[in-house]
């Protein structure tokens, strides 16, 4: 059951837009299908006057707030972000970018800090209630749809990620109902085509990848894979809210599931750019730049993560130090040969991998080991024993580096 609220609310329901799914319908009769490029999208529907989410002057207004956002300049952010509020107190948007914020202060941590959460769900919920209100007044309303939809979706995702169940199989239900109603307004905006897009492209690949959802996949519309990539590109270069998030999305995507390491590198680069002081997106770029040998850029990105860790900068915690410390312990180990530094970055990549619990973690067991391999280089066999032995009591019998270890221990039995 977790595994089931794991996938579906962390591929479905996690952004600006979550995942079309069975509910409740509009009525589309009057719809006609057009295209834009490759990309499908559906005209206009109800009326526009007055919606927020489309107003090129607030746009204008909170482009430096979203950056700022993003940026991890959360008070600068947030300032702007209650400006808007005192403006529009009954509007759902101000609400949902707060929320937002808390959501990107929770993503650096790997979700696993709580300190955020009820602030997280006071705003989201805020955010449902004032779009009900929308709602109740027009159907039609694809606004107060997506709104409705985005908010419920997020907050179902922190709910299964904290295990709370009930809460979460509520909130994804209602997402994915509104998610349906919203879809009405893809020709409106690329904020409203997000949503499918990244159900055309994961309802595919949890088909592929988690076989025994494929019954509950039953009671879905049919996705389209490719389509779904299309889509995502097309509001990565054209959304103003969801434009980042598309771009977050297919980083992850090209990198883990396509094995398109040209775009993910293209895209992590890109994200660190604009966003440098963004732990999550500069650790991404910095592991991108390290899985592709480019070590000397790899370098230069984990020493400033650290830097910036060590100036206690948000975002920056124990999950980078992990990330850029494993970095340079294997460019100081294999490049520069300096293994007194690779020494001291593996223990630090110990002890970061200590503070978030992740004891096995590659990060963990692969500093053991490679720890093990400079001692047994340095002919300190004791050390090397020590490293060896974790290494075996950490690791699967089948692995390489299990076999790695018990070959070094049955060799050298007699070593106190």
């Amino acid at each position: 059951m977790k595994k089931f609220f794991y996938v579906s609310l962390f591929c479905l329901l996690p952004a600006l837009a979550s995942a079309q799914g069975k509910g409740a319908k509009p009525d589309t009769t009057n719809m006609r299908e057009v295209t834009i490029g490759s990309i499908e999208v559906i005209p206009s529907a109800g009326n526009v006057k007055g919606m927020l989410l489309l107003d090129r002057d607030i746009q204008y207004e909170l482009e430096g707030a979203v950056d700022n956002m993003y940026n991890f300049k959360y008070e600068r952010a947030e300032k702007q972000f209650k400006s808007l509020r005192r403006r529009y107190p009954e509007h759902p948007l101000p609400y949902f970018l707060l929320g937002l914020s808390q959501w990107w202060k929770i993503v650096p941590t790997n979700i696993q800090t709580t300190k955020y959460d009820d602030l997280f769900f006071a705003y989201m919920d805020t955010a449902i209630v004032k779009a009900e209100r929308l709602y109740d007044k027009d159907e039609k309303n694809v606004e107060a749809a997506f709104f409705l939809a985005a908010a419920n979706g997020f907050t179902g995702r922190l709910h299964s990620e904290r295990s709370n169940w009930r809460k979460a199989t509520v909130a994804s239900k209602r997402a994915l109902e509104y998610m349906e109603i919203a879809k009405a307004g893809n020709g409106l905006s690329p904020e409203f085509l997000f949503g499918e897009a990244l159900f055309n492209y994961y309802s595919i690949w949890i088909h592929e990848n988690y076989p025994f959802l494929r019954p509950v996949l039953v009671f879905f519309p049919d996705g389209d894979k490719r389509l779904g990539l299309k889509q995502l590109r097309y509001v990565a270069n054209n959304g103003f809210y969801t434009g980042t998030e598309s771009k977050y999305f297919l980083m992850k995507i090209y990198a883990n599931e396509e094995n398109n390491m040209e775009e993910a590198m293209k895209l992590s680069r890109e994200l660190a750019t604009k966003y440098p002081d963004n732990a999550y997106f500069q650790r991404f770029y910095a592991r991108m730049l390290f899985v592709q040998g480019h070590f000397t850029l790899a370098e230069r990105e984990s020493l400033d993560i650290l830097s910036k860790l060590d100036q206690k900068m948000p975002g920056y915690e124990a999950i980078s130090g992990r990330y850029a410390s494993y970095i340079l312990a294997y460019v100081n180990q294999n490049k520069y040969r300096d293994f007194e530094k690779a020494k001291a970055y593996y223990q630090n990549t110990i002890m970061f991998a200590e503070m978030t619990g992740e004891r096995e973690s590659g990060y963990f067991i692969n500093s053991y080991l490679n720890l093990a391999r400079i001692a047994k280089q340095e002919k300190d066999l004791v050390t090397a024993k020590r490293y060896y032995t974790i290494v075996l009591n950490n690791t699967e019998k089948k692995s390489a580096n299990f076999k790695e270890a018990r070959a070094f221990l049955k060799a050298n039995k007699k070593i106190k």
